[in-house]
């Protein structure tokens, strides 16, 4: 019985770390290299915060944050709006995340400007 119990245990644990695998939330390393954020809650949303930022990046800052509704469409898809205060712009949003990668897609002016940027979990 402690068998079947310690068994279902570790099943359970790599459903839960699969399942943290495709979320966006923990800490992200830019694929240029330039800025870190870290994807957490932030009252009813989640916010992307520059932790770190390359010398010389122009016009972002450590601090500087991302205010993300995005829905889970299930298998790593994510879907929704994201607001940047810094700019005063508004996104429409599409995130894909791998257990190591994550793509994120922002769209503005109705979709007929979009860019895509590359991400890579950082562990710590």
């Amino acid at each position: 019985m402690r068998l079947i119990l310690m068994m279902a245990g570790l099943a359970l644990a790599g459903i839960t770390s699969s399942a943290q695998a495709m979320s966006p939330q923990g800490d992200w390393a830019r694929g240029d290299g330039k800025a870190r954020v870290r994807i957490a809650p932030c009252g009813e949303d989640i916010c992307a915060v520059n932790t770190w930022i390359r010398p010389g990046t122009r016009d972002e800052k450590t601090g500087d944050r991302l205010v993300m509704t995005i829905t889970d469409q299930g298998d790593g898809k994510w879907t929704g709006r994201a607001y940047d205060p810094q700019r005063k712009l508004h996104y429409r949003l599409k995130m894909q995340v791998a257990e190591n990668t994550m793509t994120t897609t922002g769209c503005v002016l109705g979709g007929l400007i979009c860019k895509g940027v590359d991400w890579k979990r950082i562990e710590g």
